[in-house]
């Protein structure tokens, strides 16, 4: 399988620096990574100790070993999410959401052609969300915004037509977001990926029933309005992710980053927040099944 992104999205990522960091001590009550790039990482990164036959299988392989049982292999365009669901349909512990990421949208040849690919790869049994998708006002500037929306609204479309998660890229733009999820209607399950907001924002999530998925960013010392909305996020709604390669947390930050890393935001969850880190893998798994179904 080609792990290699696409030319645009290449062009999009800074390259991850210096070699892997070493494996944290293993968490106890497993839990899931709610989203990574295994294609993007191996490309960018490889993987930890160096060169191996199959540098996915060594990457899901060390994740399992730090008590990260499960990953969801997140797509950011075509290429990238028919490798994420022809992973997921052959690997036990992989299950895959498929999308345009929304910088991806204005400068994709064909929108219209790739969205009807998009959702050909939706209705396959093991990719349970359409995301990356949703807005982005930092990398694309207003001439792509029209075609960012129009992508973004189709992503929601499909996922209530096929009844699956939507899991939304939101950087710069949450009053839009929500805009966009109210005049659309919001799928029963919706997911803030890397959530970027502030105490308030976060409230206003949770009391539409959205789910927050905190990244590595919640350890850096700039982040303290993520501590806050990490405090007022109840546990059933709360997920943790990498988003590997980027966003490693603390004290790795600028390093490559992998689904093994998640013990090192978790626990970093449990200090802020006040919970017992087994209570709170316990209710993340619970949730992860809730959102995404069964991976066996």
């Amino acid at each position: 399988m080609n792990t290699q992104p696409s030319e645009s999205r290449k062009k999009r990522s800074a390259r991850r620096a210096g070699e892997f960091p070493p494996p944290p001590e293993p968490l106890a009550v497993p839990v899931f990574d709610s989203h990574t790039h295994l294609d993007i990482t191996v490309h960018e990164a490889g993987m930890p100790g160096g060169g191996a036959a199959d540098p996915v299988e060594a990457l899901i392989t060390a994740a399992a070993k730090s008590g990260v049982d499960r990953l969801v292999q997140v797509g950011v365009d075509v290429a990238s999410s028919r490798w994420g669901a022809e992973l997921a349909a052959r690997h036990p512990s992989v299950l895959a959401t498929v999308a345009l990421h929304p910088n991806e949208a204005p400068v994709v040849a064909d929108l219209d052609e790739a969205l009807r690919e998009i959702e050909t790869l939706a209705a396959e049994p093991r990719v349970r969300g359409l995301g990356e998708t949703g807005l982005d006002s930092f990398r694309t500037g207003e001439a792509g915004r029209p075609a960012q929306e129009r992508s973004f609204r189709a992503h929601i479309a499909i996922a209530k037509r096929y009844g699956k998660a939507l899991v939304i890229h939101d950087r710069d733009a949450h009053g839009d977001v929500l805009r966009v999820l109210d005049e659309e209607g919001a799928p029963d399950t919706v997911v803030l990926h890397c959530f970027s907001g502030d105490a308030d924002f976060a409230a206003e999530c949770v009391r539409r029933g959205y789910l927050l998925s905190f990244a590595g960013t919640v350890t850096f010392a700039n982040a303290a309005d993520l501590r806050a909305a990490a405090l007022v996020t109840p546990p059933e709604q709360m997920l943790v992710e990498t988003d590997a390669p980027y966003l490693t947390p603390v004290p790795y930050r600028g390093r490559p980053n992998a689904s093994y890393l998640i013990p090192l935001t978790v626990r970093a969850l449990a200090e802020v927040t006040g919970r017992d880190l087994d209570d709170l893998c316990a209710a993340i798994s619970a949730n992860g099944e809730r959102v995404f179904g069964s991976w066996s």
